[in-house]
């Protein structure tokens, strides 16, 4: 389900490459745009009708159905001419791109959809009675993300593989961008503890099941490494690299936030939000590479780890990496005088 999409990438990709030389692509890329949502729209009437002839299915089903054609209707009145006019006065999009105009909508569409999921169904509930996640299925999640952003950005229809790079902020980081990754990294990870402790005080164990899900198959080394890395590589590629540019800061982290369901409308959910905003800013700072090595850094830390005996060890370290980031940082950053 979650490579649906990419087809649809491709195509508005190859009809905006297309331009006027094509009007047959193009016309399909913008019938891909407008009826995309409208067929969400209908399966979600569809899916309400059906659950309110059907009393056993609950007033919840009923309302996911009707909230699922509401949320298609949203994303397809984003997609008008109007609201990407409008739009693009504040982010830098250019409303007669297609690829642009096609983000907007499966963003949109996408909160939107997560968004009925919460109001509508015990997210956290139904993630504690899955089975523990495996390697392979992380993998299955992430993926699609890295699939989606070099197909975004116009890999094989629009741009060069170097280009695609370019495009996406892969660089070879810089020993001042590798120490800010990792000096974020550490202030995230203590950000994380401080707001999980929190969130355990206010609403006990609310979590626990969600995380326990996600991390009770994943809790060896190889487990530890694939949290890392793919979430860390393949999102940031996503979010930082492909949507940020043309979305913004604040957009694609609170899309970031909504695809992070497991933590359901509560304090980790917000903790992930401002985590994407950090990760937004870092990205503004440094480039796509910065991002995801403090990413992978992260997730590294919450996979392994740090006991009571290791904390004095890790704010030593983490002071260290303070200071010469903020130091190497300044140095490279200080305008030069003549």
């Amino acid at each position: 389900m979650l490579l649906t999409p990419l087809p649809l990438i491709v195509l508005v990709n190859a009809a905006q490459a297309g331009g006027s030389r094509r009007p047959g692509l193009r016309l399909a890329g913008e019938a891909v745009i407008l009826l995309l949502p409208g067929l969400v729209v209908v399966l979600g009437i569809l899916y309400g009708l059906a659950a309110l002839g059907t009393p056993a299915a609950g007033p919840g089903a009923m309302a996911y159905g009707f909230g699922v054609a509401l949320a298609g209707a949203v994303a397809g009145a984003v997609g008008t001419p109007l609201a990407v006019n409008t739009l693009a006065r504040r982010l830098p999009i250019d409303p007669e791109n297609l690829v642009h105009r096609l983000a907007l909508v499966m963003t949109v569409g996408l909160v939107a959809l997560q968004l009925v999921t919460q109001l509508t169904n015990d997210v956290l509930a139904q993630e504690a009675a899955g089975p523990p996640l495996t390697r392979l299925d992380l993998l299955a999640q992430e993926l699609p993300f890295l699939l989606a952003a070099v197909l975004g950005v116009g890999f094989w229809t629009r741009r060069p593989g170097r280009a695609v790079t370019s495009r996406l902020g892969i660089v070879i980081p810089r020993p001042w961008q590798l120490l800010l990754a990792l000096a974020a990294a550490g202030v995230f990870y203590a950000f994380g503890v401080g707001s999980d402790a929190l969130a355990q005080w206010l609403t006990p164990g609310l979590a626990n099941a969600a995380n326990g899900r996600i991390f009770g198959g994943l809790n060896n080394p190889l487990g530890i490494a694939t949290i890392a890395l793919a979430p860390g590589i393949c999102e940031e590629l996503f979010f930082r690299g492909a949507l940020q540019p043309r979305l913004g800061l604040l957009w694609p982290a609170l899309v970031f936030a909504s695809v992070h369901t497991q933590y359901g409308l509560s304090l980790d959910a917000l903790a992930v939000l401002v985590l994407a905003f950090g990760l937004g800013v870092l990205r503004r700072l440094t480039n796509t590479t910065t991002t995801a090595i403090c990413h992978v850094a992260y997730n590294a830390l919450v996979g392994v780890g740090i006991g009571w005996l290791g904390w004095p060890l890790a704010v030593g370290i983490e002071i260290v990496l303070v200071v010469a980031a903020v130091l190497t940082t300044w140095v490279v950053k200080r305008p030069v005088r003549e």
